[in-house]
C-alpha cells in the first residue's frame, strides 16, 4: 500500500465533501490557502469541483519564487557578470523574468549561474572553488530558512570565505498581518501553511484569529488533508469561532520546531523586505547578522537601475487574491510554462502554472 493511499482515498473524500456542503450550507465562504504546495493540490486533484460553488479559493503569496521580487533578480544578475563571481541558485528562480532578463539568459549570455538543490551543496562548490566567490541566492520562508541557515553556520565553523549569501528570505506571519489588515482584503478563512508551521509552529499565527477575526486551519497537503480543514473552517465559521486549529498535527506542534528555530535566530535577523505585489513589509525579512557580514553578499550588486514589472503582468494581484489566474490577459496566450512572463507562472507552486497544469484535471476525478 502507498504511504499516500490514506491521504488520497475518493472513498473517504466523497462522503467528506458532503459534510463540508452540509455545514456551510448556502454562506459564501472565501478560502484562501497560502502555500503553493496547497495552491497545487487543490487543483491536481480537482478539490474545487467536489465542494459547493459558494466556498471560492483564493491563492495567497505562498509561493517563494513568485515573492521574489523583480529588483532581486536584477541584482543577482550584476553579481553574476563581476569577474570570478559565480551566483548560485535554486532551479526554479533562473527563470524568473528579471526586468530585461532571467538568470537563465544571463547564463546563457555567459555569465556564471549555477543551479544546486541546497545552500549545502553550494558551500561545498564554494569549498572546491577557492578562487571563485560564491554566491548564494537565500529565497523562501522559514521552510528553507532554517536549512539556509545551517549552512551559513557550517561555512563559518569552516571559514569558507568565498561564499556569501544574497537573502531574499521571508517570514510569513508579517506578510499575513499587513495583507490581511489592508481594507481591501475580501477573506473570510485561512489555509496555513504546513511546513512553515512545521518550523515556527501555529502560535505565532494566532493574532489571524484574535486581533483579525479570521478562521485559521493548519493544512497538511494530501487531497482528504484539505478537504478537512474545509471542513474544520466551516464549522468555526458556522460556531462563530475564530482560532487556530491544527489539522496537521502529523507533522505540526504549536511550539514548531524550536532547533530549527534556534539556528535561524543565531544566523539571520529581521529585516524590511520586499514581496512581490506587496511591496515592502517591516520586519518580514531574514538578513545576515552584523556579525557575520563576511559572509553577506548584501553590497556585492551595488547600484541597478530601477527594476521594471513585464508589461501587463498581474502576478502582484494573484498573490494578493484579487484575481485569479485565468483573469490575467496573458495568461495561457503571451504567458506559459515554456515561455512565462510572470514569476507565478515559474514555479510549480505558482498559482499561474497550477491553473496551467491542472484546470483539465476535473475531467480526470
Amino acid at each position: 500500500m502507498n504511504v499516500f493511499d490514506q491521504w488520497r482515498n475518493a472513498a473517504v473524500a466523497k462522503p467528506l465533501a458532503e459534510s463540508i456542503r452540509s455545514i456551510a450550507g448556502e454562506r459564501p465562504i472565501r478560502i484562501m490557502e497560502v502555500c503553493g504546495g496547497h495552491t497545487a493540490a487543490i487543483y491536481r486533484f480537482a478539490l474545487q469541483r467536489m465542494l459547493p460553488g459558494t466556498i471560492q479559493f483564493l491563492h495567497g503569496p505562498g509561493c517563494p519564487v513568485c515573492v521574489t521580487g523583480t529588483d532581486f533578480i536584477d541584482r543577482a544578475i550584476a553579481i553574476a557578470r563581476a569577474e570570478k563571481t559565480t551566483v548560485a541558485s535554486f532551479g526554479d528562480l533562473i527563470r524568473v523574468p528579471g526586468s530585461t532578463l532571467s538568470l537563465a539568459e544571463a547564463r546563457a549570455a555567459g555569465s556564471s549561474v549555477e543551479v544546486f538543490y541546497s545552500a549545502m551543496d553550494a558551500l561545498e562548490w564554494a569549498v572546491h572553488h577557492p578562487d571563485r566567490t560564491v554566491v548564494f541566492l537565500a529565497i523562501g520562508f522559514e521552510t528553507t530558512a532554517c536549512t539556509i541557515a545551517a549552512a551559513l553556520s557550517e561555512a563559518v565553523r569552516r571559514q569558507v570565505k568565498n561564499f556569501r549569501i544574497l537573502s531574499a528570505m521571508k517570514t510569513m506571519p508579517g506578510a499575513l498581518h499587513a495583507l490581511l489588515s489592508d481594507s481591501r482584503a475580501n477573506v473570510d478563512a485561512l489555509i496555513l501553511p504546513g511546513h512553515v508551521c512545521s518550523v515556527i509552529g501555529s502560535q505565532p499565527f494566532e493574532f489571524i484569529a484574535h486581533e483579525l477575526r479570521i478562521p485559521c486551519v493548519v493544512s497538511g497537503f494530501e487531497p482528504l488533508d484539505i478537504l478537512e480543514s474545509v471542513r474544520m473552517l466551516s464549522c468555526q465559521l458556522v460556531e462563530h469561532r475564530c482560532e487556530v486549529e491544527i489539522q496537521y498535527r502529523r507533522a505540526v506542534k504549536p511550539s514548531g520546531n524550536v532547533a530549527a528555530q534556534q539556528i535561524m535566530e543565531q544566523m539571520f535577523e529581521p529585516v524590511d523586505m520586499t514581496w512581490r505585489g506587496l511591496g515592502s513589509i517591516p520586519a518580514s525579512g531574514l538578513g545576515v547578522r552584523r556579525e557575520y557580514s563576511a559572509w553577506d553578499a548584501a553590497s556585492l550588486a551595488g547600484k541597478t537601475a530601477p527594476s521594471k514589472e513585464p508589461p501587463g503582468c498581474r502576478c502582484g494581484d494573484v498573490l494578493r487574491g484579487s484575481i485569479r489566474p485565468e483573469e490575467c490577459s496573458l495568461f495561457r496566450k503571451a504567458c506559459t510554462p515554456d515561455r512565462p512572463r510572470g514569476a507565478c507562472m515559474v514555479s510549480s507552486e505558482g498559482a499561474c502554472a497550477a491553473v496551467y497544469q491542472f484546470a483539465g484535471a476535473e475531467d480526470e476525478h
